[in-house]
């Protein structure tokens, strides 16, 4: 290989490189959404606010509220240290329901509300279908303790 083609080599693999590290740390901080817990939030700044975040907690037993005219929702979102509330307009995930665990993405906003785009809602490890379920059967549970036994 002569310098000629050597140096058109590095060239190329410099553009390649350079195009990849553009795609990957390009737009990185730009998409970047942090996880908070409803005491979090509420320990948010005033420079936080309007800021997209994800927050985690529990959907409050009693505190769903939903407008029958329209597809808006109000319902509180906890961690046992603080509670937060959660506006909503749209179509919920069908596993959303109150005591149920619950990730809603979107803005905390100067009026001290939720401002939510996006609900995720967690089930729970115990999936059954609905005919087992209409039958009263119920799964068979294992001792964990005893699955992490070496005989």
């Amino acid at each position: 290989m002569d310098r000629r083609s050597k140096r058109g080599l590095l060239v190329s693999v410099g553009l390649i490189l350079a195009g990849l590290g553009y795609l990957i740390f390009g737009n990185f901080g730009a998409n970047l959404v942090y996880f908070a817990t409803p005491s979090e939030v509420l320990a948010f700044s005033p420079d936080r606010y309007g800021k997209t975040v994800r927050v985690g907690g529990m959907v409050v037993k009693g505190s769903l509220k939903t407008a029958p005219a329209t597809l808006r929702m109000t319902f509180d979102l906890t961690d046992s240290a603080g509670t937060i509330p959660v506006v909503f307009e749209g179509i919920p995930p069908d596993l959303f329901k109150e005591g149920q665990g619950a990730v809603v993405e979107g803005h905390w906003s100067r009026e001290r509300m939720f401002h939510s785009r996006k609900i995720m809602a967690k089930h729970s490890e115990d999936y059954m279908p609905i005919e087992m379920k209409a039958a009263g059967l119920s799964l068979p549970r294992k001792d964990f303790f005893k699955t992490l036994q070496v005989e």
